[in-house]
């Protein structure tokens, strides 16, 4: 976990206030107001369609707010706008990267993209994990692939990480590798990590700060000791609590 007292001062990492977004008629997040402190290891939990990857995607700035606004280190973001995407590193559940090309190739397109990119960063990890930077993506299994796909997003220099789903498709083993080294970092470097997963149980071991969202609103959110310890539950008990009070007044 992170070493951050949530309790400290200073400006927040992220911001939501009063943040919706609308699909046609339908809500998939709505009066999202959140505030997530510089340093923080958060974890975002709630079942599918609660509206994760719409915040994500709004945070993230890929994604327009249909109301309210977001704003990072004090920053407003503006969907599509170069200075949000600079300052948000960010790795998808499918980890998408190019097939065709290898990983130095990746690093140069992550080295076009970005101003702030750290090449020796980038190389140092993945020689660190035993992958070659020549090899094709293609060639290189689920979990070096979430490596490459962290890698580039450490690289970045972003001061906030977002993380949607990036276990979900892997195996035992490299779900620990990956988690260990998103811990690393975040203890090594201060950044701020939002992480959305549906394995509680490696939030619990990773997280220092909790938001649970079910139907498009945001059901709980604070600091992960206080509201085990203001619930006197926990922390899967407390998430699948929430989650099954709100299942049961649907």
């Amino acid at each position: 976990m992170s070493q951050h007292d949530p309790g400290a001062g200073g400006v927040p990492a992220l911001r939501t206030d009063r943040l919706g977004r609308r699909y046609g008629r339908v809500w998939g997040l709505r009066d999202c107001t959140l505030d997530v402190p510089a340093g923080t290891v958060t974890g975002l939990v709630g079942p599918n369609g609660a509206g994760k990857t719409t915040l994500l995607e709004m945070i993230i700035g890929l994604l327009k707010p249909t109301e309210g606004e977001v704003s990072i280190f004090g920053e407003a973001s503006r969907a599509y706008h170069a200075a949000t995407l600079a300052r948000v590193g960010y790795v998808a559940q499918d980890h998408p990267l190019y097939r065709d090309f290898s990983v130095a190739d990746m690093f140069h397109l992550g080295r076009a993209m970005n101003p702030a990119w750290d090449q020796a960063l980038a190389e140092a990890r993945v020689d660190a994990l035993g992958i070659p930077v020549k090899r094709k993506v293609k060639q290189l299994s689920g979990g070096q692939r979430a490596q490459v796909s962290l890698t580039m997003a450490l690289a970045k220099r972003a001061p906030l990480l977002v993380l949607d789903e990036p276990v979900s498709s892997l195996d035992p083993i490299a779900r620990q590798e990956f988690m260990r080294e998103v811990t690393a970092a975040a203890a090594e470097t201060g950044l701020t990590v939002l992480i959305s997963s549906h394995v509680v149980a490696e939030l619990e071991r990773l997280c220092d700060w909790l938001i649970i969202l079910a139907d498009g609103h945001v059901q709980l959110a604070g600091p992960t000791h206080d509201l085990i310890a203001q619930h006197r539950m926990g922390f899967e008990q407390l998430v699948m609590t929430y989650l099954s009070a709100k299942a049961v007044t649907r």
